[in-house]
């Protein structure tokens, strides 16, 4: 008998592969991340991009493909986690001065619009534009950071302020 090419393909021997590695996988995940929730999700997610891929991966190469995949959505989903508890803690630290009632209650009020235009924005515009105005890197340093060109640092940050301006409004 020939062995086929995409041999993670056939349902049977992919089930097998899943039953083999879903736990072990799981496990790995939860001790790595600390997130036993998101861990059962990221794998359920990596499974599913292992399926759609399994023309591209043969079985040897299936395991470390599969551990790849899932360190990389659970370092995404926590890097996004990071950012999004970072700037929600500094929108709160809004010191309340003796203004007038109205000014105080308008200004929570944009506050927490802000706030909430700020987390709908993708993972990317939100990292960009938080990093440029909350911790005052410049394009050249996000850029490095992130290891993409200083043009698309640009264009993320337009995006994000374009989206913020249709949701927040002139000010």
């Amino acid at each position: 008998m020939s062995e086929r090419k995409d041999p993670l393909c056939e349902e049977a021997r992919f089930d097998a592969f899943y039953r083999d590695h879903a736990k072990s996988l799981r496990n790995f995940i939860y001790y790595k991340f600390g997130d036993a929730e998101q861990s059962d999700d990221v794998v359920q997610e990596s499974f599913i991009r292992l399926w759609k891929n399994c023309t591209k991966v043969t079985l040897n190469t299936a395991k470390g493909f599969l551990y790849k995949i899932a360190i990389n959505l659970s370092t995404s989903l926590k890097r996004s986690e990071k950012i999004h508890l970072n700037y929600r803690g500094q929108a709160v630290k809004v010191e309340l001065d003796q203004e007038s009632p109205e000014y105080v209650m308008l200004e929570k009020e944009f506050m927490d619009r802000l706030t909430d235009a700020i987390a709908s924005l993708p993972d990317k515009q939100r990292e960009v534009f938080l990093m440029n105005r909350v911790e005052k890197k410049t394009y050249k340093e996000m850029a490095e950071l992130s290891g993409v060109s200083v043009k698309a640092i640009e264009k993320s940050m337009h995006k994000a302020l374009l989206k913020l301006r249709a949701k927040i409004g002139d000010v």
